[in-house]
């Protein structure tokens, strides 16, 4: 979206130069790469680099033209990113982020008839734009940009008075088995949430794709989280099955409120913000592929293909394991207190029932095998489709 028009990504005209710009502005201010086919640095950010490439846009020989000259990181408090480059004989600073945090420091847009001072229709235009694009499930960054003095280092101060250039908007589908897992997780009693920093209509579009978001639950805001007292986000927590443009701080907050309503919990993700909930979590699960270290050192268990239908084949492993050991432990009870009641029984009348190596056949041959054969058996038809064992009962 580039000067008050929506194009799609198979009509983007590289002679156009506010499109050209747009283009080199999301492949510069962007740490991915994509070399040979192998792509290196966070899904949102290489898909930038695989439109630039799509028409000719090189990575390499874009940021080789325009090196970078510092830069602020991406900051999951700020919601942007921006980088300091040498284009065209000036210093611009690039920054990229979330549509409603860089309109708020917005002052100039570019337009086909050059830069002139944004005025609060167009911000609304650029508004209704965003939340058209959220309400189909797409994911959108802004892109800004403005001058910098000659050997001035980036501070946060200079993130504003920004020049409004564009927005990108891309879809991240979900995997096709997700929808499936999470009808998996429903029937097994499992309630799926999702939490995300994502805009909400985003949040909302996906999870309603996926089933995660049915009749009577509903979507919250970390800004609205903030509102809530400890007290009023425990009565209400079960109410909601999306919380969108969330912290750190929320998603620690919403997994102790699901822990004190008696939950076990299981929290997934793959980037250091995340290591403080995982952690705080029952059962901490981090990303084998996209995840970093810090994340996967403080997991309880990894994803080696990062697929959430994953975790579903492990609650289904996990409860096989359990219940064939509840088998086998039950068998083996019953006939080694057969024995001993037996062996009791005849002691006090003064016979002998077994001899010394009729109790060792009876154990290596009797028992144990019965034993290993239930401990390899297949699940039961309705594993899936039974509630989560409390916690407290015993095996």
């Amino acid at each position: 979206y580039i000067e008050g028009r929506r194009i799609r990504a198979d009509e983007i005209d590289m002679a156009d130069p506010a499109q050209r710009f747009l283009l080199d502005c999301s492949i510069l201010c962007n740490d991915s790469t994509n070399e040979n086919g192998v792509e290196i640095g966070d899904p949102t950010e290489t898909a930038l680099i695989n439109l630039g490439s799509r028409y000719g846009v090189e990575a390499a020989e874009v940021r080789e033209s325009y090196p970078r000259e510092d830069e602020i990181p991406f900051d999951s408090d700020r919601k942007m990113m921006s980088t300091l480059h040498r284009i065209d004989g000036e210093n611009r600073m690039i920054v990229k982020g979330a549509v409603d945090r860089l309109l708020d420091l917005t002052d100039q847009i570019w337009t086909e008839n050059g830069i002139r001072e944004i005025t609060k229709e167009d911000k609304e235009k650029i508004q209704s734009q965003n939340q058209e694009f959220s309400m189909e499930g797409l994911r959108v960054l802004a892109f800004t940009f403005r001058e910098i003095p000659e050997e001035h280092l980036l501070t946060a101060e200079d993130e504003d008075h920004l020049v409004f250039l564009g927005m990108i908007a891309m879809m991240d589908p979900p995997r096709e088995e997700s929808k499936a897992a999470v009808e998996e997780c429903i029937k097994a009693g499992i309630r799926p949430v999702m939490i995300t920093g994502d805009h909400k209509d985003t949040a909302v579009a996906i999870a309603k794709e996926l089933g995660i978001l049915e009749a009577g639950w509903k979507a919250v805001t970390g800004a609205e989280i903030d509102q809530l007292s400890d007290e009023e986000l425990d009565r209400r927590i079960e109410e909601y099955a999306v919380y969108a443009r969330v912290q750190p701080e929320h998603k620690v907050r919403i997994v102790d409120a699901w822990k004190r309503k008696g939950r076990i919990t299981a929290m997934t993700g793959d980037g250091v913000n995340d290591a403080p909930s995982i952690k705080r979590a029952d059962i901490g699960i981090g990303m084998g592929i996209t995840g970093t270290d810090v994340t996967k050192n403080v997991a309880d268990m990894v994803l080696a293909d990062d697929n959430f239908a994953t975790i579903i084949v492990a609650v289904e492993e996990g409860r096989r394991i359990y219940d064939n050991i509840r088998k086998a432990i039950q068998f083996l009870l019953a006939s080694n207190l057969a024995e001993v009641l037996s062996i009791f029984c005849a002691t006090l009348m003064g016979f002998t029932i077994l001899n010394p190596v009729h109790l060792l056949w009876i154990n290596l041959i009797t028992d144990c095998f019965p034993a290993l054969a239930l401990g390899m058996e297949d699940g039961e038809a309705d594993i899936m489709k039974r509630p989560p064992r409390n916690a407290d009962d015993g095996i």
